[in-house]
């Protein structure tokens, strides 16, 4: 008998239910259900502690690149572990830091130049937007002070973060602690806030972010996005050709762009980073989640020596930037990323990528002929099933339905473990699901949405 089987002993559930607070949970409902607790891990695959497998199908919450236990991670982490487990980066340095911040900026989108390590996509947002302020500060220009952002857009949990914003579920009860921010328009092209149809459209949400700038310019610090997918919006995929004249617009108005790739970046659009992919290079980039295979948390901003050049000075000039974090750039979570890059970057990992894509779209087409999927959205390796009553209308169900959190409940009957964003059922396996794998798990979530929401009253 393993740890874990001895522990349920001694009732692990109760335990849970009676100290532990899950994130994004209604606990109230949580209590009345039995926890599924997972024991462990091996590839695309998850054991909870009575031995039952799951295929993982959203990356235990989009993070997990190369799967679970990975041979080549597990090592890179223990050698690692054999040196030092934690050194500060306040006024000392160490390899494993160093070594990584050279590999990121050899892999981004070029220009990015400076790497300031944090622990998780909240604070490596938090700081792209003090980096931000601060530059128009330095540079002589503090009017440049205020932010826009996307409407549906989500950048974490933070009070800076949350501000940038913009999903009323989640910020809403906080909305006395924020600072104000603009948004500009969603793509969200199934439910465009403009009322247009995508045929006939030509991205005025885009037109509308002009007009913004045009007024804001002058107080703009920088203008805040999640490249190519709106992840937690519900998968929100951006129409071609917007991401880069988004760039344009920013470049135009003096208005510095924040790209958000903590949930994109790390191949889950089918490319190293989401920007790639219209050859955008933004003026702070945001990373996480991926940057570690999924081990350890860990984020980075990455910039431009010129945002970086604005912060130099004599120490009475007060252009220094005052910020940091106990566990900043972890010598155990850069060893882990450094390995994660190395296997990216073998010449083959996209190459497979790329096939498992054009796999995954065919597997999905079943979908589109339930009568309760009203859109199904995919990016890459990210995929977003929007759960409708009426596809005709685009009537959503009530939310004390709680269809979405049915529909995952049901699937666990298939052995597959995903999680939804209200009624968008996510699909975001590790990247190196084998194809077999990856075809149990769209059939097996087919079948979940299907007796779900044909068992509902029409």
């Amino acid at each position: 008998m393993n740890r874990t089987q001895s522990l349920n002993a001694k009732n692990l559930s109760r335990w849970d239910h009676h100290y532990l607070w899950h994130p994004f949970t209604p606990q109230q409902y949580w209590e009345q259900e039995k926890p599924l607790i997972i024991e462990r891990g091996r590839g695309c695959y998850l054991y909870d502690d009575a031995g039952n497998r799951y295929i993982d199908g959203v990356s235990s919450l989009w993070v997990t690149v190369h799967g679970h236990t990975h041979p080549a991670l597990n090592r890179a982490i223990r050698r690692q572990l054999n040196r030092i487990a934690h050194s500060t980066l306040l006024g000392l340095s160490h390899e494993p830091a160093i070594v990584l911040a050279r590999d990121l900026v050899r892999v981004a989108p070029p220009g990015l130049q400076r790497v300031f390590y944090s622990d998780s996509g909240s604070t490596a947002v938090e700081i792209a937007l003090k980096m931000a302020y601060q530059y128009w500060a330095n540079q002589g220009q503090p009017r440049k002070h205020s932010f826009i952002r996307m409407e549906n857009a989500y950048h974490g949990d933070t009070v800076g973060a949350v501000s940038v914003g913009g999903i009323t579920l989640f910020h809403q009860v906080y909305k006395p602690l924020l600072f104000k921010t603009y948004p500009a328009p969603s793509p969200y092209c199934y439910r465009c806030p403009l009322g247009k149809k995508p045929d006939h459209c030509r991205q005025a949400c885009l037109d509308r972010l002009e007009q913004l700038m045009v007024r804001r310019s002058a107080s703009t610090a920088a203008f805040i996005l999640e490249p190519l997918v709106q992840g937690a919006a519900g998968m929100i995929t951006f129409p071609p050709g917007y991401l880069k004249r988004a760039r344009e617009l920013c470049q135009r108005h003096q208005i510095l762009m924040i790209a958000d790739e903590v949930a994109v970046g790390f191949g889950r659009t089918g490319a190293l980073f989401a920007c790639e992919q219209e050859e955008v290079t933004p003026d702070l980039l945001c990373v996480g989640k991926g940057i570690t295979g999924g081990y350890l948390p860990l984020a980075a901003t990455l910039t431009t020596e010129g945002v970086y050049q604005a912060f130099l000075g004599r120490v009475e000039e007060m252009k220094t930037f005052y910020h940091g974090h106990t566990y900043t750039g972890n010598p155990l979570a850069c060893a882990a990323a450094v390995e994660n890059l190395r296997l990216l970057a073998d010449k083959d990992f996209f190459r497979k990528l790329r096939k498992k894509i054009v796999r995954l779209e065919r597997l999905l087409v079943p979908f589109r002929d339930l009568a309760h999927v009203g859109e199904v959205r995919q990016k890459g390796f990210m995929v977003g099933l929007e759960l409708v009553r009426d596809r005709d209308k685009k009537t959503p169900y009530p939310p004390d339905l709680r269809l979405g959190h049915r529909v995952i409940l049901e699937a666990r009957k298939y052995g597959i473990i995903i999680r939804p964003l209200g009624d968008v059922i996510v699909l975001m396996p590790p990247l190196t699901i084998p194809e077999k794998a990856l075809k149990s798990l769209v059939d097996g979530t087919f079948r979940a949405v299907r007796d779900v929401t044909e068992a509902q009253p029409k």
